[in-house]
């Protein structure tokens, strides 16, 4: 404490009456300084913007390299013109026709607005076990003015020519058709089993055009 107050003691009244004259100008003058020389990475980049007007499929050609190891797909109020299942598949670099092989995964947790119905279960019939069909993401989305799903698909190293690449989903899908609405939560994963790069991403619903809806593709920034 004697240290202390001796320290306090060799302030000098000009020092007290400079900090004294501090203003708010001055003030918010420091807190607009930039420091030359420092750069603050961005989380996420967005590359490209897809949006659907009765469209057959949403796809990302171009954009997907060694940029970035990860790159994010953000779709939302994704409405179809016929119920159906929201979709992706990929093309391997010098491929065509995303018929890309793949195991996959996909459950689901369910709740009605009637509160009579719920359940938490693997959807085998969507899962895929060396299959080269498109992935279902979000199942049994309806035409209903009110009804739409929402996710993210994470594609993880496509640009890879070492390893298979692998994906995680998470997607809300609002259904309501006839009496039946309820709230579906969606997880998917697997991998496309190819060493080969991947650069195209496609996304479909399985029956009829994509009638509404956006996809944003992101770039997440290397650590």
């Amino acid at each position: 404490m004697a240290n202390a107050v001796e320290k306090a003691n060799t302030i000098a009244i000009t020092d007290i009456q400079a900090i004294n004259g501090i203003t708010d100008d001055n003030l918010q003058a420091l807190n607009g300084l930039e420091f030359a020389g420092f750069t603050p990475t961005e989380g996420h980049t967005l590359i490209a913007t897809a949006t659907a007007s009765s469209s057959s499929t949403l796809s990302f050609t171009s954009g997907i390299n060694s940029t970035y190891d990860v790159y994010e797909f953000r779709f939302e109020r994704m409405h179809p013109a016929a119920i159906g299942q929201f979709q992706f598949q990929v093309n391997a670099v010098g491929q065509s026709g995303y018929n890309e092989v793949m195991t996959t995964t996909l459950f689901m947790a369910m709740h009605d607005e009637q509160n009579a119905y719920t359940y938490l279960r693997n959807e085998v019939g969507q899962d895929q076990a060396q299959g080269t069909a498109y992935q279902d993401l979000a199942t049994q989305t309806s035409t209903a003015n009110d009804s739409s799903c929402a996710g993210v698909l994470t594609l993880f190293a496509p640009s890879s020519t070492t390893y298979v690449k692998q994906f995680l989903m998470t997607a809300q899908n609002a259904y309501n058709s006839g009496n039946l609405a309820r709230s579906q939560n969606l997880f998917a994963a697997g991998y496309i089993n190819t060493t080969a790069a991947i650069n195209n991403v496609s996304f479909k619903f399985s029956s009829g055009n994509i009638d509404a809806g956006q996809i944003k593709m992101y770039g997440i920034a290397k650590a």
